[in-house]
């Protein structure tokens, strides 16, 4: 197919061309073109090396350019003719070697996401390339989250699932560096800030695997073996969230990392998100015997369990019980929760963090699941009495928080009570706005518009506008 793009040349005389470029506004750069050559979006996307949903999102303005390498792209892609720009690699806020990065417009607290620029940065060019190639620069994507009012500029997932084939070129960064973009990583999912998760994922995975591969044999490439399983733990949660194919690749690569690193913790981590992916793709008991048997790889130790051991043991079977109940296995689902609630109670929880890397282990994280189940099952008024248990407030994250007001919006949906439903799916865009997009909650947000009873829930309708349920 041929990709070459021509565009008239009396195009770029055009004033408004002039202006355009003069300001590097390259949504305006777009909309003109495509104004002008009838050109898609796709054919847009494919002169100049970027998505079709990239494409889109900067002609909105949901993103802004500020690669150096983006913009050369785009330059030579679209033959801007000599003159006109700028040199990409002098434009402010890029720089030479600038990996593909794109900004959100109007960022909740005002960060302009992308290299800094200023005296210290152009006194010092090494420093200048490290933010921007090693793990210091990861952190960017992650200091701004998508306004709860705002539209998102497309799944956030996208960058994730380009990353998993064509992934970006990274650098090894040091241990400490990258743990701590981890971290940051793990902090923005569960504050359920999945626009930023997903931005961050590409070159989080990259520069972990360009640290493993440039590390020796021994404790530092099993460090960085698990690392890297957690950043496609990460990965594979927010593939979970949106219902994306990728799950399946970003579960199988953390199992891999996982077990060279020969963490424990790490490969129950992995594991759990591995059967998570069998559960969805219909292979439930497989799914189930594969839990139960690594959580039995936490019973070898003698004497008392260690809290660490027990909390994974308790997360595996927790998932492990949800599992056999969507298969409709009513006594193993019972049994495998009821396990995991005698864990739970083995763990001292005036120690806080004991669980596995998205999830923790508590009395709590046992009666949220137990909803979950007995809905699965086909008794969700069996669900009601674990709902009024919880103390949601007192969930550790906005996620989890959003995850018991999820399984409770399901529970009365189930049970046939819409305002009971309206108000968990309220109060997750009070803790977790970006949840409501998911694929799921916006169908129970439709059915719940469509409802009978949909004259009595208040703004029912704007709120579905406000997260995608409304087409």
């Amino acid at each position: 197919m041929h990709l070459d793009l021509t565009v008239p040349h009396e195009l770029w005389d055009r004033p408004a061309m002039r202006r355009a470029l003069a300001d590097r506004d390259i949504g305006a750069v777009f909309r003109l073109v495509r104004q002008h050559t009838g050109v898609s979006q796709t054919r847009l996307g494919a002169v100049t090396g970027l998505a079709q949903s990239d494409v889109s999102a900067i002609e909105r303005g949901a993103r802004t350019v500020t690669s150096a390498d983006v913009l050369d792209r785009i330059t030579s892609g679209l033959h801007i003719p000599n003159g006109l720009t700028t040199p990409a690699t002098a434009a402010a806020g890029t720089r030479p070697g600038g990996t593909l990065r794109f900004a959100p417009t109007g960022p909740a607290d005002g960060t302009r996401v992308g290299p800094a620029s200023g005296p210290a940065d152009a006194e010092d060019p090494v420093k200048r390339r490290d933010l921007v190639n090693g793990a210091l620069g990861i952190s960017a994507a992650l200091l701004t989250s998508t306004p709860a009012h705002a539209t998102p500029s497309g799944p956030p997932t996208a960058p994730l699932e380009r990353a998993l084939f064509e992934p970006p070129a990274a650098r090894p960064a040091s241990h400490a560096d990258l743990a701590q973009d981890l971290t940051r990583a793990r902090a923005a999912f569960s504050a359920a800030r999945y626009q930023a998760l997903g931005r961050a994922l590409p070159a989080l995975i990259a520069t972990a695997e360009a640290t493993r591969d440039h590390a020796r044999p021994g404790h530092a490439r099993d460090r960085a073996h698990a690392l890297i399983a957690r950043a496609y733990v990460l990965a594979a949660e927010l593939a979970v969230k949106e219902a994306s194919e990728a799950v399946w690749v970003t579960a199988d690569r953390a199992l891999v990392a996982a077990r060279a690193s020969g963490d424990p913790q790490v490969i129950s981590e992995a594991a759990r998100m591995v059967a998570i992916a069998m559960r969805r793709a219909g292979q439930g008991e497989e799914a189930v015997g594969f839990l139960t048997r690594t959580a039995l790889d936490f019973d070898g130790y003698r004497g008392d369990p260690p809290p660490a051991a027990l909390a994974a043991k308790t997360c595996l079977l927790l998932t492990a019980g949800y599992t056999a109940a969507c298969g409709g296995h009513r006594t193993t689902a019972l049994d495998l929760v009821g396990e995991a609630d005698q864990s739970a109670h083995r763990i001292p929880h005036d120690q806080p963090g004991h669980g596995l890397f998205t999830i923790t282990a508590s009395p709590a994280q046992v009666d949220l699941y137990r909803i979950g189940v007995h809905t699965q099952l086909g008794t969700p008024d069996d669900g009601i009495t674990y709902a009024q248990r919880v103390a949601p407030a007192r969930l550790p994250t906005a996620e989890r928080k959003a995850r018991f007001h999820t399984d409770t919006a399901r529970m009365w949906h189930r049970i046939g009570r819409p305002n009971r439903v309206y108000t968990h799916l309220r109060a997750i865009e009070h803790v977790a706005p970006e949840e409501l997009r998911r694929p799921s909650l916006r169908t129970v947000t439709t059915d719940l518009l469509y409802t009978r009873q949909s004259q009595a829930l208040p703004g029912i309708r704007a709120f579905a506008a406000r997260h995608g349920a409304l087409l």
